[in-house]
């Protein structure tokens, strides 16, 4: 192997390292600043005047051991694993867990021993080191995304498999640079295939794997569709990889599915995954709508004042009404008038057949879309780009025919271009935001656009959708696909 791999593998051990030295100085301040908070600055002064034998806890050394605690927890629980940095939800979830498992850990032996210490104390350190935490972590994280973006800190990937399968893996794994799979060279199955990808990729046959790892210094091997290796084979090939430099990564035919819907049971040696069927009924549904009601009580009043400025602005703007009602599709198909301030002139909709003959610079294939559509009013432009317009569903979302995370609500004309797959969109209601106004909005692809939707009904989950609310404020401020 060449020494560029051995250098790219220490980013494992040097980004965990600088997570942990970070994770160190978070914990002390929210743990020492919670004490000066709570105690004044006389807690911190060792008088050894204390009664030992009372269990009373000197609380300068009691913050020491908890910072020692809390630091060596997070490291314990995997929270500065490689494989969740950089890309999703688990690296935060994990810091989450292991925070409250450290605290409740703290109480038990309190309890069990009689150790009187201030509960208001650690109800101060506890959300104040987890929220630091967690921003620490997404500051991480954008620098991070910054250095893979030109191919370091990132896995050094050779992908395996069908020419179909990994142009396709290729391609995602491209766009997704934030994940850490840096792809170098691929390898592929069969003669006489092109592959349209990046000239700096190497392409290569199948049986000369391993002289392609050593020669582009690779420490990932991607296995996708189509590779023809058996079991055997992928067997072998696994116990020639450096135990702890070396990685195999299996890709399975089946996309697009989450992590708590996946299931690996060891039967008779074989490796067994189980894919739990998506459900839309029972408790799950009830979760949904409960947050939806108070998530959208909540922001109409917070937003009160932003609704009531846009309202007299599309007043005094252009004529016409204030509100824009158009029929849309939800949930199972049936149809309902989604609100919208208007942002448009009055007679936008009739213009509209003329519009569908230009030439479109935005949307896609079945989602009309122009940049500088002429119909749009001034102030209506100054709404779109920050998403204003779009607030008046929140009464939606009160009614009952919008939820706020959910897939984008079409119109009839849309439906009638839907294929069976498309179709699943409408088995849940259509959402205020959802993962196609985050991803992009106007600049993906009708695929794209399906496949994120599908991702979303197949996969939902109530901290999915705290997510991508957050990250829809995010956007709503990037403003990136937003016409």
């Amino acid at each position: 192997m060449s020494s560029r791999s051995g250098r790219d593998v220490d980013w494992r051990s040097s980004y965990a390292r600088r997570l942990g030295w970070s994770d160190f100085l978070v914990v002390a301040w929210a743990v020492f600043g919670a004490q000066l908070l709570w105690f004044g600055v006389d807690s911190v002064k060792v008088t050894g005047t204390e009664e030992i034998t009372a269990f009373t806890v000197n609380y300068t050394i009691f913050s020491v051991a908890l910072i020692l605690l809390w630091t060596i927890a997070l490291g314990v629980g995997a929270t500065r694993e490689y494989r969740i940095v950089g890309a999703g939800a688990d690296e935060y979830k994990r810091v989450a867990n292991v925070s409250l498992q450290v605290f409740g850990l703290v109480a038990i032996v309190g309890f069990a021993f009689q150790l009187q210490f201030s509960r208001g104390y650690l109800l101060v350190a506890l959300p104040a080191g987890v929220l630091i935490l967690l921003l620490e972590r997404w500051l991480w994280r954008q620098w991070l995304g910054s250095v893979r973006l030109l191919g370091e800190y990132s896995a050094r990937c050779v992908v395996v498999g069908g020419t179909r399968a990994v142009q396709e893996i290729v391609g995602t794994l491209g766009r997704q640079s934030a994940a850490g799979y840096h792809v170098l060279a691929v390898c592929i199955s069969g003669a006489g295939r092109t592959l349209d990808l990046d000239r700096r990729i190497r392409v290569a046959s199948v049986d000369q794997l391993k002289t392609v790892m050593a020669e582009v210094g690779a420490d990932t091997v991607i296995m996708v569709g189509g590779h023809d290796l058996s079991a055997r084979e992928i067997r072998e090939l696994s116990w020639s990889l450096i135990p702890g430099e070396q990685h195999l990564v299996m890709v399975p035919n089946l996309i697009d599915v989450a992590g708590p819907r996946i299931h690996t049971r060891p039967v008779a040696g074989l490796p067994l995954v189980h894919v739990e069927t998506p459900r839309y009924e029972g408790a799950g549904r009830f979760t949904k709508r409960a947050f939806d009601l108070l998530g959208a009580f909540v922001a109409v009043i917070l937003l009160s004042p932003v609704l009531l400025f846009a309202a007299l602005a599309v007043k005094l703007g252009s004529r016409g009404p204030l509100l824009f009602r158009q029929e849309r599709i939800g949930l199972r198909g049936e149809t309902f008038h989604m609100l919208k301030f208007r942002s448009m002139v009055v007679d936008a909709e009739a213009r509209l057949p003329e519009l569908l003959q230009e030439r479109r610079d935005a949307g896609n294939e079945v989602l009309f879309k122009l940049k500088d559509d002429p119909r749009v009013t001034r102030v209506g432009r100054f709404m779109r780009r920050y998403s204003i317009d779009e607030l008046p569903q929140l009464f939606n979302v009160l009614g009952g025919s919008m939820s706020l995370v959910g897939p984008r609500p079409p119109l009839e004309r849309e439906v009638d271009l839907y294929d069976e797959a498309a179709r699943r969109r409408l088995l849940v209601r259509p959402g205020l935001t959802g993962l196609w106004q985050v991803s992009g909005r106007s600049t993906l692809s009708w695929e794209d656009s399906i496949r994120l939707d599908l991702y979303y009904v197949e996969n939902w989950s109530l901290m999915g959708d705290v997510v991508l609310l957050w990250r829809t404020v995010k956007a709503v401020f990037a403003r990136d696909g937003a016409y």
